[in-house]
């Protein structure tokens, strides 16, 4: 856990930071662990604001984020981010937005460094089945996405 700058505890698994001095690099999920305290500013507030969404799931980050991502990426980062809390869009549907395929937008979807942030559980498999996440089918990612969903009232 040392290349962390925080680890919170969420109620089934753990939600780590990493940053530098100015911005969030990334967000990850892992298993359930130790709190760590956050070690600069930007994973100070990145603790406070990922604790009131685990608080608040109706709650809008506002995280001084790193640049990442390809320009095509950026795009399906900027469409799951209009997901409203609760809801859920299905891969096809973001692929036809975007003028794309859903599996491209599967792709995009697990290289997202800021999952919460930019909200990539809530895109899910054609008919509402839950899908992949973080480019995993099953164990303890899906059980992350579930519980997300779970926590903002969607329907899956």
């Amino acid at each position: 856990m040392n290349d962390f700058c925080a680890v919170l505890p969420a109620p089934t698994f753990a939600i780590g930071v990493r940053c530098d001095d100015a911005s969030i690099r990334e967000i990850v999920y892992l298993p359930p662990s130790a709190a760590l305290k956050p070690l600069c500013a930007p994973a100070r507030e990145a603790v406070r604001q990922l604790a009131a969404y685990l608080a608040d799931p109706r709650f809008k980050f506002s995280l001084p984020l790193a640049p990442a991502g390809t320009p095509f990426q950026r795009r399906v980062w900027q469409a799951i981010a209009a997901i409203p809390a609760g809801q859920t869009q299905s891969y096809g549907a973001l692929a036809q937005v975007l003028g794309s395929g859903a599996r491209a937008v599967g792709q995009a979807c697990g290289a997202n460094p800021y999952p919460l942030v930019i909200p990539c559980h809530r895109v899910v498999a054609a008919g509402g089945a839950l899908g992949g996440f973080a480019h995993r089918r099953g164990g303890f990612l899906l059980d992350v996405k579930r519980w997300l969903l779970a926590h903002e009232g969607a329907r899956f």
